[in-house]
This record gives C-alpha cells, structure tokens and sequence, in this order.
C-alpha cells in the first residue's frame, strides 16, 4: 500500500521511526532520493513531530516521499556543522528543564531557549527541588513567572511535583530540552514510566547501542506526548533577523515600539525606551545583558551562515 501520511517518532542514522496515522503501523523510513530538497541549508530536514508522505516498500518499511507543511518548529544553532538544526516539529509547547544544582541554575541558556522557541509556548521547569535555592534564583524564577512562563518545580529522585506538571502536559506534544545533567530523562522517566524501555528497545535494534539521549524521540503517553531533544552542554541561537530577537523578550517587546529609532537594537541608539526603563530598574540588568549577548552572538554567526 502506498501514499501513507504518517507520523515522524525519531531518526537515528538516516533511518525514521514513522507511525502511520490510518492504522498506526511502524515504518522504518529512508528519504527517497532528494525529494525533500529544499533552498534552505539545514543540519537535518526532518524531526519528531514532522507529518510525512510514505511510499510503503515492504511490511515495516517505506520511503519517505515528502513532508507536508509545518505549523511550527523548534531549532537550534549546531555549532560543530555551522548549520540549523531541528529538533521538533508542530509542537504545542516547549519546557525547559533547569536544575537547582549540578548543574548550577543558567538563566541564560533558559533565555536562549525561550529565543529559539519564538512563538511556541514554553515553561519552565527546575528539577532537583530537593535542594535548597539561593535568592538570586527565586527571584529570577520570579521574573519568568512575571513575564508570563509557567514555572514548575519537580524532584524526580523523590518523584514530588508532577501533579501540576503533569496537568500542564495534557492533550499537548511538548518538547522538552535541557542541559545535560539536569535530569530531563529522569523526569521524563517520572511522566512516563515506560519511556525508559520503550527508546532502549528501539535503540538496541536501530542504532546498535544504549540510549543516552543523542537523538530526539517522541514519546506518547496517551493523554499527552513528549518529545525528548538531546542533552547539550550550550546551546546557540540560529541566525535570524536581529529585530526579531528583542520579540522574544516580553519585557522589551512591550517598549520597542517607542523607541525613537525604528527598528532599535537597544544597545546604544539615543531615545531608546528599553535602555531607559533599564536605567530605571524596570527591566532585570541580567536579562538585558542576556539580550544583548544573542544579539552579539549571532551578529558573529552571520560569516558561517
């Protein structure tokens, strides 16, 4: 049987996981020729999430034809390939995952990710609640939550926390990205039990080893679905239109347009609305500062892009 729509769970080595939506058979996929072929250079042209067109060859298997049109997606900068990356496809949600301690709390890769996200919802959420924070990092988490992003905070060594966590999840696919050593598998593992066996079986057969994380996975759990990214040390902005970046900031988005330069980068231009109201203490310094480094950060990307 061909034409199958289907639905993209994972990729490892070329080879997609697709799920068909009429009879939710698994397909093991391969892109056919350079059908998918586009003018935009990406570091993967296809993501968890992602809805496709398959030609069914054999039993469990197909080839992936075509990829029908995205409502949204989720990509980072991969600094190794200098390209995008993607790393989830027509998502409801994002959630950053954060921790107390080991790592350290960095609200400046939880910024980054808010960036990357653009219009796609996204929460916040501090694993290892166990161990006691510091003010500086309540009153940061105070700052999300005034901004508008949920905040959650969970313990997955003692399982606490998930019932409002779990709410927030329903009827929704969510990414969920973080950095590595978080524990963004033990919560996902807390969410959904069977997650752990259900990748390592895949992995096993598919990619010949264990799984650490290295490739993005859906992962449904029947009232809700997640998408676990790998876990990333930093990560990095793509190159988009400077403008665009202050939008992402809610604080500064609702003073730019009084600006007296239009568009305004906020950094030194005279009459600038945001750079007042950070003289006034009416925007957090560090999330100004965290601004106006991905500002610089991808201001120096645009030779490699």
């Amino acid at each position: 049987m061909n034409g199958i729509t289907g639905l993209v769970l994972q990729g490892i080595n070329n080879i997609y996981t697709v799920s068909s939506d009429s009879d939710r058979n698994i397909l093991h996929c391969r892109i056919k020729g350079k059908v998918l072929g586009t003018s935009e250079r990406m570091y993967n042209p296809i993501a968890p999430g992602d809805l496709v067109q398959v030609d069914q060859t054999a039993s469990q298997h197909g080839m992936i034809t075509g990829v029908l049109e995205r409502r949204n997606r989720l990509i980072r900068w991969n600094m190794k390939r200098k390209l995008p990356q993607l790393l989830a496809a027509n998502i409801d949600a994002v959630i950053c995952v954060t921790s107390v301690d080991l790592p350290p709390f960095r609200p400046r890769f939880i910024d980054r990710v808010i960036v990357c996200a653009g219009d796609i919802p996204i929460a916040i959420l501090v694993n290892k609640d166990d161990l006691s924070m510091d003010r500086m990092m309540l009153e940061r988490l105070d700052t999300y939550r005034e901004l508008g992003y949920p905040v959650f905070r969970v313990s997955a060594a003692a399982g606490t926390g998930f019932d409002c966590l779990r709410e927030f999840l329903q009827h929704k696919l969510t990414a969920v990205v973080g950095q590595s050593g978080v524990g963004k598998s033990s919560v996902i593992n807390r969410l959904i039990p069977a997650a752990s066996q259900r990748i390592g079986d895949i992995s096993v057969k598919y990619n010949r080893g264990r799984h650490t994380t290295n490739y993005a996975a859906l992962i449904d759990a029947g009232t809700f679905s997640l998408i676990d990214t790998p876990g990333i040390r930093e990560i990095q902005v793509p190159p988009m239109p400077l403008p665009e970046i202050g939008s992402c900031f809610p604080e500064i988005d609702a003073l730019a347009g009084s600006c007296r330069f239009q568009p305004c980068l906020h950094r030194d231009e005279p009459d600038c609305a945001v750079i007042s109201a950070v003289e006034r203490g009416e925007i957090v310094y560090d999330r100004y500062e965290s601004y106006l480094r991905i500002v610089q950060s991808i201001e120096e990307l645009q030779d490699d892009f």
